[in-house]
């Protein structure tokens, strides 16, 4: 990939964690706490943006987003689920030092959000309230399937405003039972209406799919959800983790009508909307490996993405400042065509392949 226009990307993709995070506040204005605490993040972002610029000179490239898994421990069986797909044999998950020093190095670095996934991340909420209260300008927004939820986390969470619960819906009850398991949709109701009791700042993460794709971008089902209290829609491709379930990877004239239409719902609704992985050909291709984001397993290994655990440095033995010179993470930057996936799903998933070709690991 040329470097100069690796470099352009990247800048794009900054400035769209900027404008995100710009469209939020707008969201808030009226909210004194949570409109003072979204500008104390984006006053932030500016530095880090600036911070990540300086290093990149130097020849590293520090990612605007970091995800981090923080368990393989789930409270249900989802259908499809990229973890569990990973096909990856369970192993020791990170210590609370070892996750807090993550965190705390990826905060020095530049790094403006980190997104905190699973597994359920919730069953390691105290943890999740120390980085967050440690380092309140950087962004945590929360995937969760939301069970975990209850008055004493909704009580605990109005002190970090920088946490932000997304919580996983498949859009409404038959879609979301049926994938989740029955009783999950109406259980869900309660958590947001917890959440909306005090004014937390919350939203929804949709897998959206061939089958549920009309449903889910229908205004029926956006409305429905803003009344719950939702103000952010994350629109998650579903990526086939497990054979036979290519058929529900959206279409490639889906995925160009939704990459129309959230910009549109950004104006219509006062709801945040964001698609994942996004619109990859404004970019050059998918943003993994550090090109905007890098994800971090539970047990530490630094990998080019959630649904490729290719690996070849765990941050519980190196700091994460070497470790974003990993080898890996390096090649495939500089093979365009792995992060060109035309089918839908996880570029580098298909590409997997090559990593042995490479040499790599």
């Amino acid at each position: 990939m040329n470097e100069m226009n690796d470099t352009n990307h990247r800048r794009l993709f900054n400035a769209t964690v900027s404008d995100t995070l710009h469209q939020a506040l707008r969201i808030i204005h009226d909210d004194p706490a949570l409109f003072l605490a979204g500008s104390s993040i984006i006053l932030h972002q500016k530095k880090a943006s600036a911070r990540r610029n300086n290093y990149e000179k130097q020849g590293l490239i520090v990612p605007a987003v970091m995800i981090i898994s923080i368990t393989l421990r789930c409270n249900l069986a989802c259908a499809g689920c990229y973890m569990m797909g990973r096909g990856q044999k369970p192993a020791t998950e990170m210590s609370p030092e070892t996750l807090a020093s993550v965190v705390d190095q990826a905060a020095e670095l530049g790094v403006s959000v980190i997104v905190i996934a699973g597994g359920e991340p919730l069953v390691r909420q105290e943890e999740i309230f120390r980085m967050a209260r440690a380092h309140p300008d950087i962004l945590f927004p929360l995937f969760t399937n939301g069970l975990l939820i209850d008055e004493t986390f909704t009580s605990k969470i109005t002190g970090c405003r920088n946490i932000v619960p997304v919580l996983s819906f498949e859009g409404l009850r038959e879609d979301t039972d049926t994938r989740r398991g029955s009783g999950v949709y109406d259980r869900l109701l309660i958590s947001c209406s917890l959440l909306k009791k005090q004014n937390i700042f919350f939203g929804c993460s949709v897998t959206t799919t061939r089958e549920n794709f009309d449903r889910v971008t229908d205004e029926a089902f956006i409305r429905q959800m803003i009344d719950t209290g939702a103000r952010v829609f994350t629109y998650v491709e579903y990526v086939p983790m497990e054979p036979g379930t290519e058929n529900l990877v959206l279409t490639r004239e889906q995925r160009k009508t939704l990459n129309t239409a959230l910009p549109l719902f950004n104006r219509k609704f006062p709801a945040l909307f964001i698609g994942f992985p996004g619109d990859e050909d404004i970019y050059g291709g998918s943003l993994a490996a550090g090109r905007g984001f890098v994800h971090v397993s539970p047990s530490g290994d630094l990998e080019p993405c959630p649904a490729a655990p290719l690996s070849d440095v765990n941050l519980a033995t190196v700091p994460l400042k070497d470790a974003l010179y990993s080898r890996l993470l390096s090649r495939i930057r500089e093979e365009p065509g792995l992060l060109t996936e035309t089918s839908g799903g996880c570029a580098l998933r298909a590409n997997r392949v090559w990593t042995k070709k490479a040499g790599v690991l």
